[in-house]
């Protein structure tokens, strides 16, 4: 094993530990390192007496508690040091306990009480080796540097610790960042699933009511017509079950392999043609200028949009004909349906429009919906479309 792991390991196993454990046995261990002098005395010192002893001990004992009170365990280690100096029982050759109490208060404490520990200790240091009696320099320098060491290893222990918990804070912030992504991205899914589900529904179901009312009428009078207006039926039905079928595919968290893809404004002439077949209303389609790539939310959008436009003409406007604008401009997409009908029922436009508004909100667009020019009701969406100079600088900058 090496030495490295090993320290790791010993590191690990100390921060998992009870504190009360640990401090225990580290007051111990500096009260048997106190003991040794009065074990064994250097050749012309004095033995360490027990008064001596007992002031060693007042130096080791109160570390038990030095994560709890370490400001003031620092004064109490502070005090019986150098009367234990003084005491010459002898004087301590290394402050044990001083060391330790000032990595405490370095690393646990404020900054006026760190400042003033260690101001303390240096000059009560200086001090005492004056007391003592042919003191050389080599033990002035001995002492300060231990104490100005064990303060430095506190400092960095604090440091560590700060920057481990603002690691931590982070990732804790970052995890509900995620959390809150997924849930938006979530919300955001769930809407538009509802919004598509709406959208296949409306239509097929208005264009279905539409042959079912008329089939009845005819059923004896023209046969072939009453037969057309039940395949319209049916054809509307397994469109509606295809379109449901991908959009709930999502859900399932299924591949996408062997499903339709989703409509695109290249979609809307047969949507156009489907409800002037199927609906009897005269839809008339209207393109002016140069077709550009859309943004594959906007392309979406943008049948949706018109499917749900000419729903609510089927449904709401009694309108005789409708008219189906593509606007094309080097920046956007005007979509325009205008119907000759009286409106939507409702004062707002009902769920329909507002599913228009976020569709278009949602790309970055537009949309108005209101009485047109000439009477009737008209829809007026705004779709962004792709800037080609900058999509052609990106793949550039990647080739």
């Amino acid at each position: 094993m090496s030495p490295q792991s090993w320290y790791g390991r010993v590191a690990a196993r100390l921060r998992t530990a009870a504190p009360y454990a640990v401090d225990t046995a580290l007051a111990a261990l500096v009260l048997f390192a106190v003991s040794l002098q009065w074990l064994f005395p250097d050749e012309g010192d004095d033995r360490l007496s027990w008064q001596g002893w007992l002031l060693g001990a007042a130096t080791a004992v109160p570390l038990v508690w030095r994560r709890r009170a370490p400001f003031a365990t620092a004064w109490v280690v502070s005090a019986a040091t150098p009367a234990m100096a003084v005491y010459h029982a002898p004087p301590p050759d290394v402050v044990w306990g001083g060391l330790v109490v000032l990595y405490t208060v370095a690393s646990l404490s404020p900054p006026w009480q760190r400042r003033l520990m260690l101001t303390g200790w240096l000059v009560g240091a200086t001090l005492t080796m004056q007391h003592k009696e042919h003191a050389r320099p080599f033990e002035y320098a001995f002492h300060l540097l231990t104490i100005l060491c064990a303060y430095g290893l506190g400092t960095m222990a604090r440091d560590r610790r700060a920057h481990t918990e603002a690691v931590e804070d982070r990732a804790r912030r970052l995890e509900r960042e995620r959390a809150a992504d997924t849930a938006r991205a979530i919300a955001e899914e769930r809407s538009r699933i509802a919004r598509d589900m709406h959208d296949v529904l409306a239509h097929a179901v208005s264009l279905m009511v539409v042959q079912a009312e008329a089939g009845p009428v005819v059923v004896r009078s023209d046969p072939e017509r009453a037969e057309a207006s039940f395949d319209a039926i049916a054809s509307a039905g397994r469109d509606a079950m295809a379109q449901l079928r991908r959009i709930l595919g999502v859900l399932k968290e299924e591949p996408a392999n062997g499903t339709s893809p989703q409509p695109a404004v290249a979609g809307v002439p047969a949507l156009v043609r489907q409800v002037a077949e199927t609906a009897g209303l005269r839809v008339e389609l209207r393109t002016r200028g140069e077709p550009r790539p859309l943004p594959a939310d906007a392309e979406v959008a943008a049948y949706r949009v018109t499917q749900e436009a000419l729903t609510n003409t089927v449904k709401h406007a009694y309108a005789s004909c409708a008219t189906v604008e593509l606007d094309w401009t080097e920046d956007a997409l005007t979509l325009t349906v205008t119907d000759d009908g009286r409106g939507p029922a409702a004062p707002d436009g009902g769920h329909g429009l507002i599913g228009i508004r976020e569709r278009a909100a949602a790309c970055g667009g537009s949309a108005e919906a209101g009485r047109g020019p000439d009477g009737g009701f008209r829809v007026v969406v705004r779709l962004p479309v792709v800037d080609e100079r900058r999509a052609g600088v990106r793949q550039r900058g990647r080739a």
